[in-house]
């Protein structure tokens, strides 16, 4: 199950009412939030787990089940683009079939979600690039790691799928 965390504003913005008490791996758990990039409204996802940032457009209020279809296929392209291995690509997306929304639950994960929108402008005229550049900022909530190479590392160990938060 993939659990999508919204915050209070997008909540609002996708006329959506969040499931309460999910349980869900830290690594198929997701924060959620909107900001203006470029004068444009975007969403900016961040893996509980790994810190890893995917960030879409193109999305209005109220389209919920767009913005899931964007997000996974966002993800699958990103990830086939730094090199992933789409065997495991696969099994990721098979473990989070089923997209749950809640509420934003861990303040570590909006802290990195602060610092990944903290630009409002950038030159970047490919999303994919800049994802790249942002996933390869150091975290210390991650012990300092790259969040796409962690993300790597965490889609070879099964036992992320499994464990429960």
């Amino acid at each position: 199950m993939l659990a999508l965390r919204l915050t209070k504003d997008l909540l609002k913005d996708m006329k959506v009412t969040p499931v309460e008490d999910i349980n869900a791996a830290l690594f198929l758990s997701w924060h959620v939030n909107i900001y203006n990039l470029n004068k444009r409204k975007h969403i900016v996802f961040v893996n509980d787990l790994t810190r890893l940032a995917i960030i879409i457009d193109g999305i209005r209020t109220g389209q919920i089940e767009r913005l899931k279809e964007k997000f996974s296929i966002t993800l699958r392209e990103y990830l086939l683009r730094e090199g992933v291995n789409e065997s495991l690509i696969n099994r990721y997306f098979a473990n989070s079939e089923e997209v749950v929304i809640s509420k934003t639950n861990n303040r570590s994960v909006l802290g990195t979600m602060k610092e990944v929108t903290w630009f409002i402008e950038d030159d970047f005229h490919d999303s994919i690039e800049r994802m790249k550049w942002l996933n390869r900022m150091i975290h210390k909530s991650i012990d300092y790691k790259e969040p796409i190479n962690y993300f790597k590392e965490s889609l070879w160990n099964i036992n992320n799928y499994n464990i429960i938060i």
